[in-house]
Order: C-alpha cells, then sequence, then structure tokens
C-alpha cells in the first residue's frame, strides 16, 4: 500500500522517531496533493485532510516538552504540598519517642486511632 502516489517509498522517512515530524512529513506532502482524476470517471476526488478527535489532540499536545516539563512541575508541588500536610499532621499526633520517623500510613492509622480516643473522651 502506498501513502503517496508521486513519492516512491524509498523516500519515506520510516527511520525517523518523531512522531510529529512523520505526521508533518505525510500532512505536508501525502494529504495536500492537488486530487487526480480516476481513469474513465472524468471527475476530481479530493484527498480529505483527517480531522483530529479530542483524544489525538490531547495526546500530540502531551507530547511536546514543554508540557512534560510544566507537568513535571506541577506534579513536584503537589507531592511538596503533600509531605507538608504529612507532617504537619504528624507533629499533632502523641508517639514515644515524639520525634519517631512514621511513614504515611502509619500516620493516617495513628491519627484515625488517635480521633477515635479524642471522641470517646468527650463522650464519657
Amino acid at each position: 500500500m502506498m501513502l503517496c502516489p508521486d513519492r516512491p517509498e524509498s523516500d519515506l522517512p520510516w527511520g525517523e522517531s518523531d512522531t510529529e515530524t512523520l505526521l508533518d512529513t505525510f500532512n505536508g506532502q501525502c494529504w495536500s496533493m492537488p486530487a487526480e482524476p480516476k481513469e474513465g470517471d472524468g471527475q476530481a476526488h479530493s484527498v480529505h485532510l483527517p480531522t483530529l478527535s479530542r483524544e489525538e489532540k490531547r495526546r500530540r499536545r502531551r507530547a511536546t516538552a514543554k508540557y512534560r516539563c510544566a507537568h513535571a512541575t506541577r506534579e513536584r508541588v503537589r507531592v511538596v504540598s503533600f509531605n507538608r500536610a504529612f507532617s504537619e499532621l504528624r507533629k499533632l499526633l502523641p508517639t514515644l519517642p515524639p520525634d519517631k520517623k512514621l511513614s504515611k500510613i502509619e500516620i493516617l492509622r495513628l491519627a484515625i486511632c488517635y480521633i477515635s480516643y479524642l471522641n470517646h473522651v468527650l463522650d464519657v
């Protein structure tokens, strides 16, 4: 199956790994070709540029280095905020020794137990 009738297959950039370069090559050379009439028909049939779905547009946008860098920065800020919240919660929980290192799940379980204890103290 040939993608571009006017272009030999040996000129196609199959070795390129950059998807956008491949798409740009195909869009620039295959989709914009003038329509050729079919034999015996006498009418020209145009080659339509495929419309991209919302998901395909999203994938292309996410493939850029700028987007990946911005996403990584947002993720770092989110993780720092998450860890800060755990450390503040940890300061409010009583443990022996007070500076004992706890995992996040241990902090959550201890917080649940401590809240239950405080509810019990208020009910009595």
